[in-house]
């Protein structure tokens, strides 16, 4: 089988051709076009045609959710596909077979099939970038397969209203799918400088509280003490009603370790299963996760 896959941003359209798991070989990347979807359609056939093969379908990562019941995607950085029945709209225009999934449950399935959950039967995977995602594998197949939102722990109303030792009060501040309290307001790199600014009232990146946290600067240890807290609480839930056995972590903040592990041992402090092992770890996948979990999708597909 033959495949050519895609990961798709709001710059590049990345593409790959897939030949097995682990026989990926990357495409020139492409502009992505964000306001013409006959345009967005023709660089897909671009790519295609550049690929030298006759692909049997083709798999696509995105930054957005395809709803289940109605086929609508929802890509608030891309308008030509936004609100569109993508699927149904680029097999018509391709003439081909389609797959799609969102960018974190391709994360999910790569690691679950090359990376840090191999051997695992049920893996969450987690997002940790500017916001919080996630997705859910069990037994190498992709629960969001037809699209949907299985694996986002990092929305509803979940954060407590005070934390930290001594506690403080956390704002209910608004997130972008339209609820408040959601961990997706503090849980990644923007939320994180966001709790640094309400408790010391200084802006810092996310990298220079990580860094001075590590070498011991006290605002610091203050932030991403509340922020361990405030984080690993719903990871270690979102653990025991999925029952997953591994949780490979993906975005900026997944590569400081030490951050890793100690969100690591605070989650298996709250975890119901007693593990005696890490259960977060930073993702270990060398290709980047986009393309590898689109080729997995596409590869496993049946038809």
């Amino acid at each position: 089988m033959a495949i050519v896959c895609f990961d798709i941003g709001g710059s590049f359209i990345r593409g790959a051709v897939a030949l097995t798991p682990r026989d990926i070989a990357p495409l020139p990347p492409r502009p992505t076009p964000l306001d013409d979807f006959d345009a967005f359609a023709t660089t897909l056939i671009g790519v295609i045609a550049a690929s030298d093969i006759r692909p049997e379908r083709v798999a696509l990562s995105i930054t957005g959710i395809i709803d289940p019941e109605t086929g609508i995607a929802t890509v608030a950085n891309i308008p030509c596909i936004h609100r569109r029945a993508l699927r149904g709209d680029l097999q018509a225009r391709l003439g081909i077979e389609v797959l799609i999934a969102n960018d974190a449950d391709c994360f999910a399935l790569a690691e679950a099939g090359l990376g840090a959950g191999r051997g695992h039967s049920i893996v969450l995977g987690a997002i940790l970038g500017s916001g919080v995602g996630g997705g859910l594998v069990v037994d190498g197949r992709l629960v969001n397969s037809a699209g949907g939102f299985a694996g986002e722990w990092g929305h509803g109303p979940v954060l407590p209203t005070y934390a930290g030792d001594p506690p403080v009060a956390i704002p209910a501040w608004d997130c972008a799918c339209g609820q408040k309290r959601c961990l997706n307001t503090v849980g990644g790199a923007r939320g994180l400088e966001r709790l640094h600014l309400e408790l010391h009232h200084e802006n810092r990146t996310s990298r220079e509280i990580v860094d001075g946290w590590q070498s011991g600067d006290v605002d610091a240890q203050r932030t991403i003490g509340l922020y361990i807290e405030l984080v690993s609480a719903p990871l270690a839930l979102a653990v025991n009603i999925t029952g997953a056995s591994i949780v490979p972590v993906g975005g900026g903040l997944a590569r400081s370790g030490p951050l890793i592990d100690s969100l690591d041992a605070a989650v298996r402090a709250r975890t119901l299963r007693n593990f005696g092992r890490p259960l977060v770890v930073p993702g270990s996948l060398t290709i980047e996760p986009g393309l590898a979990g689109a080729a997995l999708l596409g590869l496993g597909a049946s038809g």
